[in-house]
């Protein structure tokens, strides 16, 4: 947002948005380092809010979560054009741009209402109930809100593996932060007993004339399976 900020202010012709660390010298662009700016940022957040729409808002969001490449240039020029055309920029179904942005925030909303029903909470010694995972977006943020609501009466921990990053609740409020340790898991003697039961019951309800992996996979992505409990051996649980 302070990069989209300044590239407005300063009328640059924008080449990239992306961290420092991806970029690579070219022999038509000049590199700008911009640092964080939340008085800036804001600005341009309230800016989209009320010029173009809350709507646009989550789904500029969603695009930065997604972390796909040239992430940050598609939110910019989408944003040129929804600064010109304001809310109507979502009748535009059939420009590129739009159509990009919309695709892309699809497939993270996707991934992140998918995980509300496959994340998988164990209770590990101290009491504290820990949630490992591995999506291929950055959907950590999307899932917090709804835990908080669902579970305001426990402390628990929700683990991006994947990018060693990790919500924790307090069961008063949730902050984001950096965790790039792998958490000692040896759950407690009462969620070994609460995971035998599950994967139990869930072996002994399926029938077998009716089993169907495919249709399964689709409902739960064998990608996730690691860290369902019902689908993993007692014996390698983390």
């Amino acid at each position: 947002m302070t990069a989209i900020y300044q590239a407005f202010r300063d009328r640059i012709k924008v080449a990239g948005i992306i961290l420092e660390e991806e970029y690579q010298a070219g022999l038509f662009s000049n590199k700008i380092v911009v640092e964080t700016d939340l008085a800036k940022s804001d600005k341009v957040y309230d800016a989209i809010r009320e010029k173009i729409s809350p709507h646009s808002l989550r789904k500029i969001y969603r695009v930065y979560l997604s972390e796909i490449k040239n992430s940050g240039l598609l939110v910019y020029r989408y944003l040129l054009l929804g600064f010109r055309m304001g809310k109507r920029i979502d009748n535009y179904l059939n420009n590129e741009i739009v159509d990009q942005v919309n695709k892309v925030s699809r497939k993270v909303g996707k991934e992140a209402h998918l995980l509300l029903g496959l994340l998988r909470f164990r209770k590990i010694q101290g009491g504290v109930f820990y949630a490992p995972f591995e999506p291929d977006y950055n959907i950590i943020t999307l899932l917090a809100p709804h835990f908080a609501r669902r579970l305001p009466d426990q402390d628990w921990i929700i683990h991006d593996r994947k990018r060693m990053l990790a919500v924790i609740y307090n069961r008063k409020e949730w902050v984001l932060t950096e965790l790039d340790i792998l958490l000692e898991t040896e759950i407690t003697e009462e969620e070994e007993y609460y995971q035998a039961l599950w994967q139990s019951f869930y072996k002994n309800v399926a029938i077998e004339s009716r089993k169907n992996p495919r249709l399964q996979a689709q409902f739960m992505p064998r990608r996730y399976w690691d860290y369902l409990i019902e689908k993993i051996p007692p014996e390698i649980l983390p």
